[in-house]
């Protein structure tokens, strides 16, 4: 691994010049950080920046007000400016060093202290700094040597970080399913399956957002197995068991074989119970967005053996559709071809032609439009001349059923 921050194009984007220059980085006083200098080293693409200084908060919107960038106090009080370049945002902290925890947040004091700043940090992998001019890396606990080893390790005692903050015991699984080779630090997770009750003290919209980042990860099993396993997830979901991560383990062989991406959502669909019912529940608990409890309750419904693949989707969903073969390890994956860019189309006629028809206005027109449209639908969508015909055939029976 090397020891300086490799040229990436996210290094070159228009206003970061401004930016580091603003901050006086040619003076020392502002590093890259964390994520995009870890991901940096790795050659991954960069798309969040951090960006650590030894400026107080204030100081920094001054700076940036008088270099005319835009600033956004976003969590200023806890030293956090975002600076806005070109539609871009990239986030200022001043160093910190924690003056007490709960768990849940900190109080913070700033300070000065590079090392101070990194030793409040999680893992050895996210503490380090990329020095913007020279491109040299401050590595105070090891956290090359761990990116190279793909070792997720704690800054020191694991026990103490997650005491700080409890987020942490699912922030280890998903940092051990992106950067690890899916063997745990022994001392991590002893300490993670010790705090696992801990994580009802945090919010359910901060676990559900963990969760999902972690099922967005292309290799997500190993870490879930751990943490099934362990008894993490059991406090907060215990609906996630052996049986789920099986099925989870057929969706993500059968998102390969068609060539679909991974979506977190539907991987919780197949690590929870299929049921729509307890699959809602979950999503309530979680507090997840209304779109996101329907997919998982549509996904969940019922299988996707019956109904040809479009006429399924014009019914449920594309999104929806999709989800139910890809869930169903009897539906055949060419229906997931088919319906990729598929746009359902809409029925070409409404009630008025049924009445132009001779059809009464009343209930029978709703009734006998739904009739022409399920006889459409089952015919494979045809074309305008044929939805006449069908349209000329339902009112005749409408008619002769009311005489």
């Amino acid at each position: 691994m090397i020891s300086s921050l490799p040229d990436a194009d996210w290094r070159h984007r228009p206003g970061l010049d401004a930016l580091l220059k603003a901050l006086g980085a040619d003076q020392g006083l502002a590093r890259f950080v964390g994520g995009a200098v870890r991901d940096g080293l790795l050659g991954l693409p960069v798309n969040d920046l951090d960006i650590a200084t030894v400026i107080p908060p204030r100081s920094v919107i001054d700076r940036l007000k008088t270099a005319g960038i835009k600033a956004v106090p976003t969590g200023i009080d806890h030293g956090t400016i975002t600076a806005v370049i070109n539609g871009w945002p990239v986030e200022i902290t001043t160093l910190r060093r924690d003056v007490s925890t709960d768990g849940r947040r900190a109080t913070i004091t700033y300070t000065d202290n590079w090392r101070e700043d990194a030793a409040r940090r999680d893992f050895t992998i996210n503490a380090l700094y990329a020095d913007p001019i020279t491109h040299e890396i401050t590595d105070f606990f090891d956290g090359v040597a761990d990116l190279k080893a793909q070792r997720v390790r704690f800054i020191g005692d694991a026990g103490a970080r997650i005491a700080e903050d409890h987020l942490r015991i699912l922030r280890y699984f998903r940092f051990l399913a992106r950067f690890g080779d899916d063997e745990p630090d022994a001392e991590a997770y002893a300490a993670c399956q010790a705090a696992a009750n801990s994580l009802m003290a945090l919010s359910r919209e901060r676990i559900a957002d963990e969760l999902l980042k972690l099922l967005a990860v292309a290799g997500p099993l190993a870490s879930l197995q751990l943490m099934i396993d362990g008894g993490i997830l059991l406090p907060v979901i215990p609906e996630i068991d052996r049986s789920g991560l099986k099925r989870l383990r057929g969706l993500i062989e059968r998102e390969a074989e068609s060539g679909i991406g991974p979506s977190a959502v539907r991987r919780l669909a197949a690590l929870l119970p299929p049921d729509p019912r307890a699959a809602d529940q979950v999503g309530a608990r979680l507090k997840l967005s209304n779109k996101a409890r329907k997919r998982l309750t549509v996904a969940l419904e019922g299988a996707a053996t019956g109904a040809p693949p479009r006429n399924l989707a014009f019914r449920i969903g594309v999104e929806g559709a999709i989800d139910r073969i890809l869930l169903n390890p009897a539906a055949p994956l060419d229906g997931v071809s088919m319906l990729t860019g598929w746009l359902p189309p809409r029925l070409p006629l409404g009630g008025g032609a049924l009445i132009a028809r001779g059809l009464q206005p009343g209930p029978d027109v709703a009734k006998a439009l739904a009739e022409v449209q399920d006889i459409w639908v089952a015919e494979g969508f045809p074309d305008e001349s044929r939805v006449a015909e069908i349209a000329d055939q339902t009112v005749s029976k409408f008619q002769r059923a009311r005489q």
